[in-house]
């Protein structure tokens, strides 16, 4: 573990609340709808929690910071809120957007409990002040990939943007596909306009392309120019990434963007705790709950458990992830070391292969779990 710097008492930036900090893609390019997810189930178990009494009594307060998925501007802001004093780091999307994150917080000693990104290298050394919740992207892309060859899909197509994440998705999916049988063909949507994805498509005799791509654009591009090429009538679209989980997703495309399946770390039935806070969450977002929030809520609930039993010392914090315990909204949540994964891991929630219902794009099926 890094001896941090000296630093403001942790927790005490205005006297009396005990403060987490809290990285959300709140602007454009982050991807904001998710960003709003992420953040109302933060702020949710954060209002039960002070509630309920606080920590020790004391309010607990989320100081939120816009990352806007950019890494700089992450790290930027996990040095102040490193000035500022706060005990812990919670939350970010975006995967390469929290590695810079948990690079900076390893370097100042900061505990930083990632809520969503799923890079596998989170940190370029074993560190142990971060810990995470989502599952590793190796985990849930191999589940992926088994949900394509079950469903028939040996010529895979993926449309890809140059990213660290992208390029660890193929390399996943090529890795585990390759020994049996399957065969992924990459195309550079920096290259290809989308109509020229579409020629390649058909050249290669791909049946299935994934958009590795940004969401909205290209992705939506893409998506409507596919469903529309009567060449490609019978292909099977799909979003690994989990585009389509959220509802701007449909209003974009309408019935272009049914039946395109996706990742979604969520159980086949809530239990209790995750019932009531759908339906909680359902209210405060006046639409259906992304898996996103779920995460927010348990990572703040995780860290509320944390201070209740170990104070705000930072390194008390980071010392105890081994020794959580706590009742998620999604299952029992404890942190280990898992082999290949740099960070304390929750291993694993629970996973799904998922799409919209053509013939209702508001409801989800469930096509494959693991």
């Amino acid at each position: 573990m890094n001896t941090p710097p000296s630093a403001p008492a942790p927790g005490r930036t205005d006297g009396s609340s005990v403060q987490i900090g809290a990285l959300v893609p709140l602007t454009r390019p982050g991807w904001v709808e998710a960003g709003r997810h992420l953040l109302a189930g933060l702020e949710l178990a954060v209002g039960e929690v002070n509630d309920a009494g606080g920590i020790g009594g004391r309010p607990l307060k989320l100081v939120v910071r816009d990352t806007a998925a950019d890494p700089h501007r992450a790290a930027a802001a996990v040095d102040e809120l490193a000035r500022l004093g706060v005990a812990a780091l919670a939350g970010e999307y975006h995967s390469v957007v929290a590695r810079a994150a948990a690079a900076r917080a390893d370097t100042l000693g900061l505990p930083f409990l990632c809520s969503s990104a799923v890079l596998d290298g989170l940190t370029e050394q074993p560190t142990e002040w971060v810990a995470r919740l989502a599952p590793a992207q190796s985990h849930g892309w191999r589940i992926y990939a088994d949900f394509l060859l079950g469903a028939g899909h040996t010529r895979i197509a993926v449309a890809a943007e140059p990213s660290v994440y992208w390029a660890a998705g193929t390399r996943i999916l090529r890795e585990y596909l390759a020994p049996r049988g399957g065969t992924v063909i990459e195309l550079d949507t920096r290259a290809l306009a989308p109509t020229a994805v579409c020629d390649e498509l058909v050249g290669h005799r791909a049946t299935a392309l994934l958009l590795l791509v940004g969401h909205p654009e290209p992705a939506v591009s893409i998506v409507k120019s596919v469903r529309h090429d009567q060449r490609l009538a019978e292909i099977m679209l799909g979003a690994p990434a989990g585009q389509p989980e959220f509802a701007e997703w449909t209003r974009l495309l309408g019935e272009d963007g049914a039946a395109i399946p996706f990742l979604r770390y969520l159980p086949e039935r809530l239990g209790p705790l995750g019932a009531r806070v759908e339906t909680a969450l359902r209210e405060r977002l006046a639409e259906a709950p992304s898996f996103v929030a779920f995460e927010g809520y348990d990572t703040a609930a995780v860290l509320a458990d944390v201070l209740r039993a170990h104070g705000s010392d930072r390194a008390r914090i980071a010392e105890s992830w081994p020794r959580v315990e706590v009742e998620g909204t999604r299952g029992q949540i404890r942190f280990s070391r898992t082999p290949g994964i740099s960070v304390w891991q929750w291993a694993w929630t629970s996973v799904q292969v998922v799409d919209r219902d053509p013939a209702e794009p508001d409801r989800f099926r469930v096509l494959h779990a693991g």
